[in-house]
């Protein structure tokens, strides 16, 4: 692999913010413009006895127009509240807390002699209680960098790998990952927040709302077409969620393989980072975390219960596979 820079990684990154703030607001407002289209079809005559469905532009247009500053006056407070909140979103998402040097000054003096090696600024550590393993780095800037290591990966590792576990997180921050991945947990989260709301109205709609005695066929007629309404929202909610993914995906997964690289190099064992990977892919923690945005974060991505959830991880998952990561170590 060609070597990559700490400072070119970092330029890379700051671009794949920029890319990922314009373009999932891009697919909202796509997703709004084809749900209006949809409410601004009508019949039009097309030939003897016929007719075809066709769109309103004009009316579309301006509908459009309208919501656009509601749509993106919503998505950018619910975006603004949910970055800068993304701190205490991962603690309680996981169960993170402070970890103290009195508590372990291992896993603390590990940190911190990493961070002088490499001239950054102490980032905060968080441990979790948890007897499996994983670990992650979080955060957007100096003041909510965070390490986080589960009690498992403390207990169950010697000196070498977990330094070289520490190093592999120190060197995501280093190169500005972390940021990258909470502006895409966060749109990530705002359209499944979408299409679990859409789905649920669907759901009231048609369970509660079928279940009155109106008899007026005009009656019928309109619970109907709002049921119709509501399941071309949840397909476009859907199909937009699934392009988030995507985009998700473009978040290259040489990240990791880079991340492996400046861990190796700063702890100075490869062949230790290896072998740490190799425990932790065989008793991943933080599995009840049961959320695929967070477990992006992971060290190891833990398999999850749902099985379509496992198969659609893995097809977009920013993970390449442990083997791969470890079989590149091993070539240092």
């Amino acid at each position: 692999m060609r070597y990559v820079g700490i400072h070119t990684q970092q330029v890379q990154n700051n671009l794949r913010s920029i890319l990922l703030l314009i373009t999932f607001p891009c697919i909202i407002l796509g997703l709004v413009y084809a749900f209006l289209a949809f409410m601004n079809m009508h019949e039009v005559p097309d030939g003897y006895q016929s007719t075809r469905m066709t769109v309103d532009t004009v009316a579309t247009g301006e509908a459009f127009l309208m919501a656009i500053p509601w749509v993106i006056g919503i998505v950018g407070i619910w975006f603004l509240i949910s970055y800068f909140a993304n701190t205490s979103i991962i603690r309680h998402a996981t169960g993170a807390r402070p970890l103290e040097r009195r508590e372990n000054p291992r896993v603390y003096n590990i940190v911190e002699n990493l961070t002088i090696a490499c001239g950054m600024p102490m980032p905060k550590v968080n441990v979790i209680d948890d007897p499996q393993l994983n670990a992650f780095a979080s955060g957007i800037d100096e003041k909510s960098y965070t390490v986080t290591v589960t009690t498992g990966i403390c207990n169950r590792l010697n000196d070498e790998e977990l330094t070289g576990v520490i190093a592999h997180e120190l060197t995501h921050i280093r190169n500005r990952d972390t940021r990258v991945l909470i502006v895409s947990i966060v749109f990530v989260g705002i359209v499944s927040a979408a299409l679990s709301i859409a789905i649920r109205l669907l759901w009231d709609i048609s369970v509660f709302g079928g279940g009155n005695r109106r008899t007026s066929r005009d009656d019928k007629n309109g619970g109907t077409a709002v049921i119709v309404v509501m399941l071309v929202a949840v397909a476009l909610t859907a199909v937009a969620y699934f392009f988030t993914l995507l985009t998700r995906f473009a978040i290259s997964r040489k990240r990791e393989y880079m991340a492996d690289a400046g861990g190796a190099e700063l702890c100075g064992n490869p062949l230790a980072l290896a072998s740490a990977l190799r425990k932790i892919s065989s008793d991943p923690g933080l599995g009840n975390v049961n959320r695929e945005d967070v477990a992006q974060l992971f060290i190891v991505r833990p398999a999850f219960a749902n099985s379509f959830t496992n198969t659609m991880s893995r097809l977009f998952s920013t993970h390449p596979s442990t083997e791969k990561r470890i079989a590149y170590l091993e070539q240092f």
